[in-house]
């Protein structure tokens, strides 16, 4: 069991490392589309999108007050994440089930978020769960090339 309990938490990190990088490209992507919005607007933009992609909301102020204001453009941006970014289908497929898994495995229910991922057309479906080895040498090239990540 031992074993488990340091494999779950690297998964999460490995998780959180795609993320940023969801992260980061909407940042440079978000402010071809909103020109007339300042910096701060495109951080909180770009944070929900993740958010709400991954089923993890900030309830903090002032994120909780902006996720609400901003509903429509949280939903249209996650729309249209596959046409905008259909490099990052293949991570952030793996991303969500990996995340489902060690979700599963504390005893919580987020079949939603997958449900939620498949309806947006994000999820490749016929992509087989990503095995922890596989997962983390995918993170691990990503977060390089992002420098998020220095090799060893």
């Amino acid at each position: 069991m031992q074993y488990e309990s340091k494999l779950i938490p690297v998964l999460r990190e490995g998780v959180d490392v795609i993320k940023m990088i969801c992260f980061k490209k909407l940042k440079m992507h978000l402010p071809e589309k909103y020109p007339h919005k300042d910096s701060t607007y495109i951080n909180y933009l770009a944070g929900a999108v993740i958010n709400e992609l991954f089923g993890t909301q900030n309830p903090a102020e002032p994120f909780a007050g902006f996720a609400l204001e901003n509903k429509f453009f949280i939903k249209l941006e996650l729309k249209n994440m596959t046409s905008n970014f259909p490099e990052m289908r293949i991570p952030l497929t793996d991303a969500l089930r990996v995340q489902f898994l060690c979700d599963y495995q504390e005893g919580i229910d987020s079949s939603h978020i997958l449900t939620q991922a498949k309806q947006q057309g994000i999820l490749v479906i016929d992509r087989d769960a990503p095995l922890p080895a596989k997962f983390m040498t995918l993170v691990r090239k990503l977060g390089n090339s992002f420098d998020l990540i220095t090799q060893l």
